[in-house]
């Protein structure tokens, strides 16, 4: 794999952010098969396609591309709140590729795949309006909370411009696919306990060490007024889909990480 762009791509362009899109997105198309199937590279979508950047023409999954200059961070900066929120709770919303480039060499240096299941509205963040004086006066955007997505979402491809193996992708999105479920608000819950369990450092924890947990998980889901039944609920669920192991009173280990 060659993590340099194709710099002779962007030579007919005059705006920096439209050189970045064609040349990361022709690398995409280059380098990355898709990560669910392995079937064929990655086929890019007409421009303005409204469900993504990319397609996988064997098995039909949809990638949306979101490139960022230098490291990742925290936040990756997204498109109109209404909507990204809108996508976020259909049926149909693509997986994502979260890159992070080198503007002076142009090249990637980190790319992620992040499976659409991982995505709930809890870490789309809203932007405050853009003022009166703007072009798109009142117009409000988004953030996405790229580090509020649990491990096992953030499935490496390229780090520091060296390819993952393909062995531990595929084994990664194996992992990642025990946590699929098809409802919004249980798929929300289940993402948040996952984080905080990932935040415990040992691999045997207990269930006090979870009621920790509890405030935060209270500000995030305010209309439920018994957040300890929640949390008991989704470690069970975890400890069925095979993340995690009930050695008995109170006390889990885990048993798979991202």
């Amino acid at each position: 794999m060659n993590c340099y762009f194709d710099r002779s791509l962007a030579a007919q362009y005059k705006s920096v952010s439209q050189k970045i899109r064609v040349m990361t997105e022709a690398w995409v198309t280059e380098n990355i098969a898709c990560p669910r199937c392995w079937g064929s590279r990655l086929a890019h979508l007409p421009q303005n396609t409204p469900l993504g950047d990319f397609s996988c023409p064997p098995c039909g999954s949809q990638y949306e591309l979101k490139s960022k200059r230098g490291k990742v961070g925290r936040k990756i900066v997204g498109g109109s709140y209404d909507k990204c929120i809108e996508r976020v709770m259909s049926n149909d919303n693509p997986d994502w590729l979260v890159m992070s480039y080198d503007a002076a060499e142009l090249c990637v240096e980190d790319l992620w795949f992040v499976p659409k299941h991982f995505f709930v509205p809890e870490i789309i963040e809203r932007r405050k309006p853009l003022s009166e004086h703007a072009k798109r006066k009142g117009w409000i955007g988004c953030n996405i909370l790229f580090d509020e997505i649990p491990a096992q979402g953030r499935i490496a491809l390229v780090s520091g411009r060296i390819p993952a193996a393909r062995s531990d992708v595929e084994r990664r999105v194996k992992l990642a696919e025990k946590l699929y479920t098809g409802n919004l608000g249980a798929r929300g819950w289940l993402m948040d306990v996952l984080a905080c369990v990932n935040k415990i450092r040992d691999e045997r924890f207990t269930l006090g060490e979870m009621y920790a947990f509890e405030p935060e998980l209270q500000v995030r889901h305010p209309g439920n007024n018994n957040v300890r039944a929640k949390i008991r609920q989704q470690l069970q669920l975890l400890r069925d889909r095979g993340l995690l192991e009930f050695e008995g009173r109170g006390v889990y280990v885990k048993k798979a990480r991202g």
